[in-house]
C-alpha cells in the first residue's frame, strides 16, 4: 500500500475513491472499504482513501478535545490491511476548510483522476459543507466520475460511528466498543520508568506512555491481550490514579501486568487489546488487601482470556 501525507505530489491515473475521517476504521468503514476495493479492482482501478488529520471538527472548533481512536499511522495501516492500494492522510487546516466543493474536487481530480466516488448518505465536504451528495453528483458530471452512496451500518438500531465507540470506551464498555469496531480496542505505548511499586509487591507492571490525544477506556481494571514484538501475552491492566498508594490527586496512568512475562520492557512498545472490564479502580485498606485483589483479578483474567 502507498501512504501519502498530502495530496501534493500524488499522481494516480485511474482511481476509485472514498473520503472521510475513518477514525477507528470500524465496521461501518469496513463496509465502505470492501465495496471500494472490490469495485476498483474489478474495474482495473486503484482503490484510494483520502482522510484527514487533524479531524476537521477540531480545526473548525466543533470539537474541543481531540481524542482519537487511532494515530494517523495506525489508521493508515488498518485501511491498508483491508486491501486499499493508497491512503492519503491530507492535512486539514484553515486553507482546506475554505475551499469550495468544486475547488476541492478539482484538486482531487487533478491528482487522482477518480472515476468513481463512494460516500455515506450524510457525507458533505467543502466550505460550509455545501458539497453534499447532490452537489457531488453534479460535480461528477463535470469531472467524469460517478457517485455511489453507501447506507450506514447499524448495530441493533444504532448507526456505527466513531463517536459511539468513544462513548462506549468512556463508559468502560470495551466489549461494546469491540462489537462496533469488529476487533478489540487497541492502545499502544512505550514502556517508561515508573516508581516500581508493582515490582515491590511482587506484581511488576509496565507503565505505558500513551499518546495524549488517544481515547482511553474509563478508569478501572481490564483483561487484555498484550503484544510485545508480535507475541501475545495475557495481561491485567489498570487505568487510573492508584488510590491505595497516592494520597494526592495525580494524573491517570496505564499499567499492565503481563502474566508469566519476566523480561525487561523499558523503551519497548506494547500494544494492549482491551478484552473485558474486570472492576472499578478502588482504594484498599491495606497493601495486602490490594495484593489479594490483584491475584483474584489475574485468575479472572485467565478465565476470560
Amino acid at each position: 500500500m502507498l501512504y501519502f501525507r498530502s495530496l501534493d505530489g500524488v499522481e494516480i491515473r485511474n482511481s476509485w475513491l472514498t473520503i472521510g475521517s475513518f477514525d477507528g476504521v470500524h465496521r461501518g468503514h469496513h463496509a465502505i472499504l470492501e465495496k471500494l476495493i472490490d469495485g476498483a479492482h474489478t474495474n482495473g482501478a486503484q482503490a484510494v482513501v483520502v482522510t484527514f488529520f487533524p479531524h476537521p471538527a477540531v480545526v473548525l472548533g466543533k470539537r474541543n478535545n481531540a481524542l482519537y481512536l487511532n494515530t494517523p499511522e495506525e489508521r493508515a495501516d488498518l485501511i491498508g490491511e483491508q486491501g486499499a492500494d493508497a491512503v492519503v492522510m491530507h492535512p486539514f487546516n484553515s486553507h482546506v476548510a475554505s475551499l469550495t466543493a468544486y475547488e476541492f474536487m478539482r484538486h482531487l481530480h487533478r491528482h487522482l483522476n477518480l472515476k468513481h466516488l463512494i460516500v455515506g448518505p450524510d457525507f458533505a465536504l467543502g466550505r460550509g459543507r455545501e458539497g453534499n451528495t447532490k452537489r457531488l453528483a453534479e460535480l461528477g458530471e463535470q469531472f467524469g466520475y460517478t457517485l455511489e452512496i453507501m447506507p450506514p451500518v447499524v448495530n441493533g438500531d444504532v448507526i456505527i460511528s466513531s463517536s459511539q465507540i468513544r462513548s462506549k470506551l468512556f463508559e468502560g464498555d470495551v466489549e461494546g466498543a469491540a462489537r462496533l469496531l469488529g476487533r478489540p480496542y487497541r492502545v499502544s505505548g512505550e514502556v517508561i520508568h515508573g516508581d516500581a511499586r508493582g515490582k515491590s509487591i511482587g506484581i511488576p507492571t509496565a507503565n505505558l506512555s500513551v499518546w495524549a490525544e488517544r481515547a482511553i477506556p474509563k478508569a478501572g481494571v481490564y483483561a487484555c491481550k498484550a503484544w510485545v514484538k508480535d507475541q501475545s501475552w495475557d495481561a491485567v491492566t489498570n487505568i487510573g490514579v492508584r488510590p491505595t498508594f497516592e494520597q494526592t490527586l495525580v494524573s491517570p496512568r496505564m499499567e499492565a501486568h503481563l502474566l508469566g512475562f519476566n523480561e525487561d520492557l523499558y523503551g519497548q512498545e506494547i500494544k494492549l487489546d482491551f478484552v473485558s472490564r474486570l472492576r472499578d479502580e478502588q482504594r484498599f485498606a491495606s497493601i495486602q488487601d490490594l495484593i489479594d485483589q490483584i491475584h483474584r483479578d489475574i485468575e479472572t483474567a485467565r478465565l476470560i482470556l
